[in-house]
């Protein structure tokens, strides 16, 4: 296992070499300039020229990627074009943030979706199945920008229930009242992953109910809850493991509508601020942190394989 670890960081080098080269050229062909942060009306020609030649955007592509490299294996990620500050401490102070929302959001769906998933499997076509199944498809169909905005108009215009916007009140430091600010994209973020969790795992607790083993225990007279929960739910961890291994990145680097729609002040908030404003070192910081954490997470996914079914290892 250590070996296989070893390998696949030595790996992760050459993939993360390839995804900067194609995130910098997608990023350098957008249409946009990033000059606009610095130009004012009363600029001229000169200095405008003068700006662009400071942040090296008259180098060709290729100079300016390497430079970027260069830098980047130094630890130095640059600076940010629109806040002048740098793109590591800008990502740092986002990180905490987007964990909070997405970390909960990711345990509650995770903590609700295996019982569902369990329960779902076992009465299969059953009234609660057919309805966790209009509530899945339902869920994976709504766009989350819309089921965002229905929230805040019903919960927080209607109702004045929830604030809708940021993550404390201003001037206010309780965890109570972080609590409040983030029920609601929390909310959003655990409804749009619960569809996906139910049925990984209600398809699966069907494949395995199938088995001999479940047979098996039936025979020597163990019950429905502890063939479920102690049997059933052992195999069919595989498909959640998958799954989180695929959502760890988005625990780093947010969810970019729900962190812009609620005004939370996130990973995600910052990426989409740097595309609109042109930003290309934040985008590239972001790039890079989400693409290394994609990568570790699929590691830590073939980790817990091992863990859950030490056959696997063979």
């Amino acid at each position: 296992m250590k070996d296989k670890i070893i390998k696949r960081f030595f790996n992760m080098i050459p993939m993360l070499f390839f995804i900067t080269i194609i995130s910098f050229i997608l990023m350098h062909l957008a249409p946009g300039d990033p000059l606009q942060s610095y130009i004012a009306p009363d600029m001229n020609v000169e200095d405008i020229e003068r700006i662009r030649q400071s942040l090296g955007l008259n180098d060709p592509i290729i100079v300016q990627y390497f430079k970027w490299l260069f830098n980047t294996i130094q630890g130095n990620l640059g600076y940010s074009m629109v806040s002048s500050k740098p793109v590591l401490d800008l990502i740092l102070e986002r990180l905490w943030p987007t964990i909070l929302l997405s970390g909960s959001a990711l345990i509650i769906s995770i903590i609700i979706s295996i019982p569902l998933g369990l329960i779902s499997g076992y009465k299969k076509n059953s009234l609660l199945d057919k309805i966790l199944n209009v509530v899945s498809y339902i869920g994976i169909s709504i766009p989350s920008f819309w089921f965002a905005m229905m929230i805040i108009y019903i919960f927080s215009i209607k109702l004045n229930l929830f604030p809708s916007v940021g993550m404390r009140t201003i001037g206010v430091e309780t965890t109570s009242d972080l609590i409040k600010h983030s029920i609601l994209p929390v909310g959003v973020l655990s409804f749009y992953n619960l569809p996906v969790y139910i049925r990984y795992i209600r398809s699966s607790a069907i494949e395995q109910l199938k088995q001999d083993y479940v047979i098996t225990q039936y025979a020597y007279g163990a019950n429905t809850k502890d063939i479920l929960f102690k049997h059933v739910l052992r195999n069919t961890l595989l498909p959640v493991i998958t799954i989180f291994g695929m959502s760890l990145p988005s625990m780093f680097t947010g969810a970019f509508i729900t962190e812009t729609i609620f005004g939370w002040p996130g990973m995600g908030q910052l990426g989409v601020n740097a595309i609109f404003g042109y930003d290309y070192p934040v985008v590239m910081g972001i790039t890079l942190f989400s693409s290394a954490m994609l990568i570790i997470g699929n590691l830590v996914a073939d980790i817990l394989y091992v863990i859950v079914d030490p056959r696997i290892k063979s």
